[in-house]
């Protein structure tokens, strides 16, 4: 059963969850000040994890995508956005800028993604990939 903050009242997978007690806001809010391009981009990000279930927990520094515990998010930058995601393996793509091994089944991976278009297949199989190995 999910657990939510008595302080900031967003809510985690453990009970008691470590995290930075960011208030929630809204996607819009988040998106407020960026450029149409970013929006248009996370669209394309938050249509396919609505259909895989997640949930979405926007933040002031990111857009968290949810299962009980947070298997990727989104963090715009100034020309781009850059989704962060979680496997159980490493990836060895050209697309992604960076990956940190997190534990011995955790494997972040970062992307960055400048334009709709790059959330290609690929980038939606990934993120079904992500979502499928978190825990419920």
């Amino acid at each position: 059963m999910p657990w939510q903050c008595p302080d900031c009242g967003r809510s985690f997978g453990r009970t008691n969850q470590s995290h930075g007690c960011a208030p929630s806001g809204t996607v819009d809010d988040y998106f407020a000040d960026r450029t149409p391009t970013l929006r248009k981009i996370y669209n394309a990000i938050e249509k396919h994890v609505k259909k895989l279930g997640a949930a979405i927990d926007p933040v002031s520094v990111c857009v968290m995508f949810k299962r009980s515990r947070t298997f990727a998010e989104v963090r715009a930058k100034r020309d781009r956005l850059t989704l962060i995601f979680l496997l159980s393996r490493r990836l060895d793509d050209e697309r992604v800028s960076r990956a940190e091994k997190l534990s011995a089944n955790r494997t972040a991976h970062w992307v960055d993604i400048k334009k709709p278009a790059d959330v290609d297949r690929q980038v939606r199989e990934w993120l079904s990939e992500a979502y499928a190995c978190s825990p419920e």
